[in-house]
């Protein structure tokens, strides 16, 4: 199955399988097309693909990254409890090692997110692991 956002060779999720596709409603990723997709200007590396919860969004704002307000300046609408959104993978690793991590979904989060949180940390959060 070829990746639906991207040309070429698929990216990989992290079980080695084609990356899917994380949210379109609100449209995510570094890239704003639904994928948690990276390159060399994504500084951040927005790869884990994490759904939203009320405890999540209050610790991001504490920590500095308020994700519930809109900023349209940036075509970002602001995010609700059950939004998934391609967070940065150390914001990721930051909320875990706080107890605060949101739930993700590993078919949708990048494997470059490997480099920075461990698959068995992610596993512990899946919403789509069999």
């Amino acid at each position: 199955m070829n990746n639906p956002f991207s040309q070429g060779t698929p990216e990989l999720n992290v079980l080695g399988e084609p990356l899917q596709p994380c949210s379109t409603d609100p449209m995510t990723g570094f890239f704003r097309n639904g994928g948690c997709l990276t390159g060399p200007d994504d500084v951040g590396r927005h790869l884990v693909c994490a759904v939203m919860s009320a405890e999540f969004l209050k610790f991001s704002k504490a920590a500095g990254n308020d994700l519930s307000t809109p900023a349209p300046q940036y075509a970002f609408p602001g995010l609700k409890p059950g939004d998934r959104w391609c967070l940065v993978a150390m914001r990721w690793q930051e909320a875990f090692e706080a107890g605060m991590a949101p739930k993700v979904a590993l078919l949708s989060t990048h494997v470059g997110a490997l480099n920075y949180v461990k698959l068995d940390d992610l596993k512990r959060y899946a919403i789509d692991l069999s």
